[in-house]
């Protein structure tokens, strides 16, 4: 591809100059109507050294208001935090808010062509399929990506590291690496070819910005970004009329479910409990230490009913570990913050470095189940969501994490007994809440969100495992033993 793109393309100056103020006042304006309609927007410059990614980037940013955007210069030496987690956890946690714009400064794309030539990680292909999914999941939350990157030729580069060269001031910004990788030229062509064969999609498009003139290529960029601003202005506007009113979830009621078939009276005696759950804390401990020494992430998510007894197996589950080497995350509504994201974004900021564990109390399936049926996003919204929450599973699991997923099970009228007890005790007073008894009148139409939520999410690599919690001890118990079976086998 590359081979096929005209260098010659140049400007004069005096069309430039009348061009490019202009596209400044109007990429301005935009940028406002942006943050009006609240569109996040993410600019990727990827290129060739000595493309001029820096002087381009820093035209567009003098054409825009300075409180609406940041820059993310991304390097190539990793830190301990991003050493130890999948690839991706690093851009989640600089993705722009809405109504913001993030330039990146090299991006997620260092993974497939600089890390693949210098043999930086044994395995990338699996890379193509998370950066595809990873830009469909936030073009599909609303979110503007585009992807630039700057082409010259072998020949303007030489001479471009030589002319920076002959400036004692300018001589450390050529260095070792950067004529080692001039040298391999034609091998970064074949993989920048491949690059833009599996990456070039519908919802994230390749620019390639002839860049041997800078006039050129910055009158380029200007019309890219203007063009794409417009194009996503008229769709949020002409969404925003054509809007649908909140989806009324669901209201079937009296419907079978899986979790009706559960026996739910299995239950285990206090002597037995105490001895198991010595037992199980002890192993799970042994195990900790275990994950730490291979580097094995772990990720233990809890779904039920309100009152199921989440916050005492989590109890139970860390009353042995080793503090420094666990997190537990209370999921509750999101804050202003997480609502300007999209909504994976919050999950994936605890993700456990690893050979540590992050406990969940509720988690991202808040997405199918209360979001779904309180119609706070839309059907469309929550029907993606199986898929997007299956491929975010699937790169923690490829990354090697070990990842646990329960949903705790009471029937109805121990939820009821719960609740009332919780009423008269003054300790537990303020965990029943008037939320918690407008859920309830919702149960059948939980029940049919939880089916399908199993039935579409349990995967080999992130199997559900239903909890009978009617009795608290057994409950405790099968969490823990599911957690050492595993462990077992696993490592």
């Amino acid at each position: 591809m590359l081979s096929k793109i005209d260098l010659s393309l140049t400007i004069s100056k005096d069309e430039y100059k009348r061009e490019f103020k202009q596209l400044g006042l109007e990429l301005g304006e935009l940028q406002r109507e942006m943050k009006d309609l609240k569109i996040p927007v993410a600019v990727i410059f990827e290129g060739w050294n000595a493309a001029g990614k820096g002087t381009m980037l820093n035209r567009v940013l003098q054409s825009m208001d300075a409180r609406g955007f940041n820059v993310q210069n991304i390097k190539a030496v990793l830190n301990e935090d991003e050493y130890y987690r999948p690839f991706l956890w690093r851009f989640w946690r600089k993705l722009p808010e809405q109504g913001k714009t993030t330039f990146f400064d090299r991006s997620w794309y260092r993974r497939v062509t600089n890390e693949r030539i210098d043999q930086l990680v044994g395995e990338w292909t699996t890379a193509y399929n998370e950066i595809n999914n990873f830009e469909k999941l936030q073009t599909d939350g609303g979110m503007v990506l585009i992807k630039l990157f700057l082409h010259i030729s072998k020949k303007t580069q030489k001479k471009r590291f030589e002319e920076i060269q002959k400036n004692t001031s300018e001589t450390w910004r050529v260095t070792e690496e950067d004529w080692r990788h001039h040298r391999q030229y034609d091998d970064y062509v074949r993989v920048y070819d491949e690059m833009f064969a599996k990456t070039d999609t519908q919802h994230a498009q390749w620019t390639i910005v002839e860049a041997e003139d800078d006039r050129f290529a910055t009158i380029k960029i200007f019309r890219t970004l203007i063009n794409t601003f417009k194009r996503r202005i008229e769709q949020e506007k002409q969404r925003l009329v054509n809007m649908p009113t909140k989806d009324a979830g669901i209201t079937t009621t009296n419907v079978a479910s899986m979790v009706d078939r559960m026996n739910l009276t299995l239950d285990i005696s206090k002597d037995d409990y105490k001895k198991e759950m010595r037992e199980l804390q002890t192993k799970l401990r042994e195990y900790q230490h275990e994950l730490f020494t291979k580097r094995v992430p772990v990720v233990v998510a809890f779904e039920g009913w309100d009152a199921a007894g989440k916050g005492g197996v989590i109890k139970r589950l860390c009353e042995n570990l080793d503090p420094r080497g666990y997190d537990v995350n209370p999921v509750a509504a999101p804050n202003d913050v997480e609502k300007a994201h999209h909504y994976l974004w919050r999950f994936w900021q605890p993700f456990p470095k690893a050979g540590h564990i992050a406990v969940f109390d509720r988690t991202w399936y808040g997405r199918v189940m209360v979001e779904r049926i309180e119609g706070y996003c839309s059907e469309a919204e929550w029907r993606r969501a199986y898929s997007e929450i299956n491929d975010m599973e699937l790169q923690w699991s490829t990354f090697g994490t070990i990842v646990f997923k329960f949903w705790m099970q009471i029937d109805k009228d121990e939820q009821l007994r719960r609740f009332r007890a919780r009423e008269i005790d003054v300790y537990k007073m303020a965990k029943i809440t008037d939320e918690d008894w407008r859920n309830r009148e919702k149960w059948d139409s939980y029940k049919i969100a939880l089916d399908e939520m199993i039935v579409r999410t349990d995967t080999g690599y992130a199997p559900w495992t239903l909890v009978e919690a009617n009795s608290k001890l057994f409950a405790r118990i099968k969490v823990l033993r599911t957690m050492v079976e595993r462990f077992k086998q696993l490592l």
